[in-house]
């Protein structure tokens, strides 16, 4: 009891505080109890620790909300990518009939692209993500290419008749000696109705020395056709034709011994047997 109440006496002791300010030669005296020191100091440091945890608070807060603003980018981008992958996935839907299946999954390896996939890791679930989305592209733009190819393609007869020469090595028909005939001859009346076999723009619509009257047709995709010894030419340079449509009259014009069609089918620049773009056409293109 006795040492609480001497404890208690020591609180309340007056302690002796001097100022001496140093542009003035008094001095400032005053007294302060224990306890009041003792609190002040107390204070002092709980005010200290509030701050210090106000700051730390206020740090963690913007450092949450940094992570939440970059997480958030993060999530827009995936949906980007996703939006993006619906879209190619459309355009490969919409194009896969045209492509050769067997051909498509030769080139692409979806499997490993699947197995891949298996990490969580966003960088790496945006690598993938960037990397399907590369693949389907690239598999759209091969079967935009083979469609366009499709379209391109010459198909069928430019006149129903007899062939009368076909493509290749041959004897010349007038001064006998062996010569390459890089198209095929399909003998006709004169005046029969000479059709294109695909769509296409008429690059060239005039005489042509061996050929007489020529007309050749530009069809994309590396593809042209060419039509000779016409009695007419129905078409001029410029004019857009579409599959079946005359562009000419047969005849027997420039290096010629009779009545027919002299058929080419040029393919990226080299001249290819025509027979191999006929097929079951024949019939379908003196329909139209």
């Amino acid at each position: 009891m006795y040492k609480v109440k001497r404890f208690i006496r020591k609180l309340f002791t007056p302690v002796s505080i001097m100022m001496v300010p140093h542009d003035s030669k008094r001095t400032i005296n005053f007294r302060v109890p224990s306890i009041g020191i003792m609190l002040s100091v107390f204070l002092w440091c709980a005010g200290t620790l509030y701050v210090l945890s106000a700051a730390v608070d206020t740090i963690e807060y913007y450092q949450m909300k940094n992570k939440v603003n970059f997480y958030s980018a993060q999530f827009s981008e995936l949906q980007k990518a996703m939006t993006m992958i619906k879209k190619a996935d459309h355009e490969f839907r919409r194009l896969l009939s045209f492509g050769n299946k067997e051909e498509l999954l030769e080139n692409v390896d979806a499997k490993k692209t699947i197995d891949d996939a298996g990490s969580l890791n966003m960088d790496q679930i945006r690598a993938e993500i960037q990397k399907t989305v590369d693949t389907v592209t690239s598999v759209s733009d091969y079967l935009k290419q083979q469609k366009d190819r499709h379209v391109a393609m010459p198909k069928g007869w430019p006149v129903v008749g007899r062939v009368t020469s076909s493509f290749g090595y041959r004897q010349d028909p007038k001064m006998g000696g062996r010569e390459f005939h890089a198209g095929m001859d399909i003998s006709v009346p004169k005046g029969t109705p000479v059709k294109a076999t695909a769509d296409g723009v008429v690059s060239f619509s005039g005489w042509s020395s061996g050929n007489g009257n020529l007309v050749a047709i530009e069809h994309g995709a590396g593809f042209t056709t060419l039509f000779a010894h016409n009695s007419e030419n129905k078409v001029a340079v410029g004019d857009r034709v579409k599959r079946g449509d005359v562009i000419a009259l047969a005849g027997s014009t420039g290096y010629s011994t009779g009545s027919h069609v002299h058929y080419e089918v040029w393919v990226d620049g080299k001249a290819v047997n025509p027979a191999d773009y006929i097929g079951e056409e024949k019939r379908v293109s003196q329909a139209k």
